[in-house]
């Protein structure tokens, strides 16, 4: 077995007043001690404020303290020349990211690297700035025709075409092309007669052009594998070695630099991997044994939901945890499944489809818009969740629980990139209770059980968004419905007027009470319970199991309460205890003591 050299997370970089490090060889820990005596060496200084002016810089300065992590992660410490560092800037990244910071150097001095982190955590600026720099700072080969230095593998063409974006944002120096299934040849093979740099591609395009003695390899100074656990279990691996075979000699050091990169890496990988990486290569793991695979930045949700009931469901729940102005990604398992839920007319926000069958040409255009705002729903197969980085996405959903944790693992990853927080929710039927479990374990994450929204959910989150629609209206505007508004007021009332107006403009002028238990929207009745109300409640349900065949009854009139939710499936013969399992009892804020 190839002998590794592991490098564990890093606590922060050390105050400059800390005199003493003791390292705990037990538990790997850094203990620092302080010399309090070296805060006492010099007189406080005390800064005197002239003008309101210093009194905001000085407020300005305290604000702007940088955190632990960004000091680490400070452009200065690592090798990255001041243009790439305006490149950077220009793409909103002002320090580099815990997996970034772990394998720059070693990347930069040519070891090799399996790089395994979790989702949305930068890394494929982990390779791509060290990469570049590489490049750069020796002397270019600005030769027509030159071979490309640089290979970039990945599974899709999605994600390749992202990779190429990056590489794209941070240099203006290297030739940088994406060779990818569905595309034309001409451009590709023009772009091989400039010469490359940088080539990203898909391993089925790569060889295509190999096959035709179109592309030479023989001068790869480096090669990346990007989601390398995804490219080999759809099976690539055979069209990665044969890739591979014109740059890489058995037993030899002076292979290409290779790169790993995933945020899952089953043990297999690592056997594949000792195929193309040297004897002692640099395994960067932050994730490790912990339990959590997922991203710490979403909050998972699991709603259950009967297939039958899930179209009708989504538009409601898009809105609630969304709203109408945020971003959500629907994962579906079927093309047929995709195309019927971006027709589903209760998702009342624009959406379209991605999927496998759609051209080219026109995915490229689709994930454009989403990444632009122009829709803000977009429901995808698997095609969509891998090392797609949408910016801001609020919500991610998935139909059903995934058939493996990986799968889950990167779709979950759409939301909460880059420090963001997101919700990821899960629907999933009774039977499928154990899957759901099982992505738990495995995965290390907890499912938060919820319900459907409900009525009030959705009141609540529409009028946010009708609020917000008023905002944007321009002022000049509302001189031609001042009369009406006039009008409107005298007739109705000013907050019985503006209550219909925002109720209009939010489609929320008729509400569906679905049930929290399965979401079926005509099983179950609801209605307020005043906690005084309990214990007859809990007497009535004893007396509506005995007749289980009674299927509808006045419970307003017979117990006076407000809110009881009863499942109808439960009244028929042969029913569950009813109020064991099958019953939701909200206590309204004016009833709790």
């Amino acid at each position: 077995m190839a002998a590794t050299e592991e490098i564990e997370e890093c606590q922060p970089p050390a105050p400059k007043k800390i005199k003493k490090e003791k390292r705990d060889t037990a538990n790997g820990t850094v203990q620092k001690s302080l010399d309090v005596n070296d805060n006492l060496k010099e007189p406080l200084k005390v800064k005197t404020i002239h003008s309101i002016d210093e009194l905001m810089d000085s407020a300005s300065d305290q604000s702007t303290e940088e955190t632990p992590e960004q000091k680490e992660g400070a452009f200065s410490n690592f090798r990255i020349s001041q243009d790439t560092i305006k490149l950077l800037q220009a793409r909103g990244v002002t320090y580099l990211f815990d997996i970034q910071v772990k394998t720059f150097d070693s990347v930069y001095d040519g070891k090799d690297v399996i790089g395994q982190a979790r989702t949305g955590t930068g890394k494929t600026f982990s390779f791509a700035i060290p990469l570049v720099e590489k490049l750069q700072s020796s002397s270019v080969d600005r030769n027509r025709g030159r071979a490309p230095k640089v290979l970039v593998l990945a599974p899709t063409r999605e994600l390749a075409i992202q990779v190429t974006k990056d590489f794209k944002d941070i240099t203006k120096k290297l030739s940088v092309v994406c060779f990818y299934g569905g595309s034309s040849y001409n451009p590709q093979v023009d772009a091989i007669r400039n010469g490359i740099d940088v080539l990203v591609g898909t391993p089925g395009r790569i060889k295509d052009h190999l096959q035709n003695n179109k592309l030479d390899l023989s001068q790869l100074k480096h090669v990346v594998l990007d989601e390398v656990d995804q490219m080999l279990d759809m099976g690539f691996a055979e069209q990665v070695e044969e890739i591979l075979s014109a740059s890489y000699t058995k037993d030899t050091e002076s292979n290409p630099q290779t790169l790993l990169f995933s945020a899952t890496c089953p043990a297999w990988v690592y056997d594949v991997a000792k195929k193309y990486m040297r004897s002692q290569y640099i395994h960067v793991d932050l994730i490790g044994k912990r339990t959590q695979k997922a991203a710490t930045t979403v909050e998972h949700l699991a709603i259950a939901c009967h297939w039958s009931q899930r179209a009708a469901v989504i538009g409601d729940v898009i809105q609630v945890y969304s709203g109408s102005h945020g971003r959500t990604i629907v994962f579906c398992e079927t093309k047929k499944e995709t195309n019927e839920l971006s027709m589903n007319t209760s998702i009342k926000q624009s959406a379209q489809c991605l999927h496998g069958d759609i051209p080219q040409k026109q995915r490229e255009l689709t994930l454009k818009g989403f990444r632009n705002g122009n829709f803000e729903v977009l429901i995808a197969t698997n095609v969509a969740a891998r090392g797609l980085d949408i910016p801001e996405v609020d919500l991610v959903m998935q139909c059903s629980p995934p058939k493996d944790v990986e799968s889950y693992i990167h779709r979950s990853g759409r939301t909460g990139r880059a420090g963001r927080t997101g919700i990821c929710i899960c629907f999933y039927q009774r039977k499928e209770e154990d899957q759901l479990r099982y992505v738990e374990q495995k995965s290390g994450i907890t499912f938060k059980r919820v319900g459907v929204p409900t009525a009030n959910d959705i009141v609540k989150s529409s009028s946010k968004d009708a609020v917000r629609y008023l905002d944007s209206v321009p002022a000049a505007a509302l001189e031609y419905f001042r009369s009406a508004a006039v009008r409107l007021i005298e007739e109705r009332g000013a907050v019985e007027a503006l209550a219909a107006a925002l109720a209009h403009i939010s489609g929320a002028t008729s509400l569906e009470q679905r049930s929290l238990l399965n979401s079926d929207a005509v099983s179950g009745v609801c209605f307020d319970v005043p906690a005084e109300k309990l214990k007859e409640i809990q007497v009535f349900l004893c007396v509506c199991e005995k007749f289980a065949f009674v299927t509808e009854f006045d419970t307003t009139r017979e117990i006076g309460c407000t809110h009881l939710e009863i499942c109808k499936p439960t009244l028929k013969k042969h029913s569950r205890v009813i109020c064991q399992a099958d019953v939701n009892i909200h206590f309204s804020s004016e009833s709790l003591p």
